[in-house]
């Protein structure tokens, strides 16, 4: 029983580091690319961008009040929704745009002709669902709150400037 005590240890030792070396080779392979496209920190130059472009542009929209009352009349049609389509100022090819809405807002990047969501910040109130952050030909997020949703979509315009929809 003594002569096969070590070699009992030896095994349980030459598994376990076996098992240990497979874990971080499998991890290592997997995490590299969920990282290497995943969401990065903005460099000072981008921030810098940013927000000289959200300090140009117009404050958000006021939000609409929700009738008052106990829910909708059943006799009445709902409203359809609002769409609204906005050329943004004219930015030069391969720069960010700062995209304010009721729901909240949005920096886009164009770059080779392809959109991308640096970032998306919800209004108070509301919550981000279903972002397509790029790149791509488009890119979109909803904001949602308990009684509004506002849909943004941005592609690129030929001047490889972002242009974006809301819709409401």
């Amino acid at each position: 029983m003594r002569k096969r005590l070590p070699l009992v240890v030896a095994g349980w030792l030459i598994t376990g580091l076996l098992a240990i070396g497979v874990g971080v080779a499998v991890i290592d392979r997997l995490s590299e690319p969920l990282t290497d496209t995943g969401l990065r920190p903005l460099s000072a130059a981008e921030v810098d961008e940013a927000l000289a472009l959200a300090s140009s542009l117009p404050s958000a929209p006021p939000a609409v009040a929700s009738p008052s009352g106990s829910g909708p009349d059943p006799g009445a049609s709902s409203p359809e929704p609002t769409v609204t389509v906005t050329a943004t100022p004219a930015a030069e090819p391969g720069k960010s745009r700062v995209i304010t809405t009721a729901g909240g807002r949005v920096i886009a990047r164009c770059e080779n002709g392809l959109v991308t969501l640096r970032s998306w910040s919800p209004a108070q109130g509301f919550q981000a669902d279903d972002v397509e952050r790029g790149p791509a030909g488009r890119a979109r997020v909803e904001f949602e709150s308990e009684e509004d949703e506002v849909k943004i979509e941005v592609h690129c315009a030929a001047d490889g400037s972002p242009v974006h929809r809301v819709q409401t």
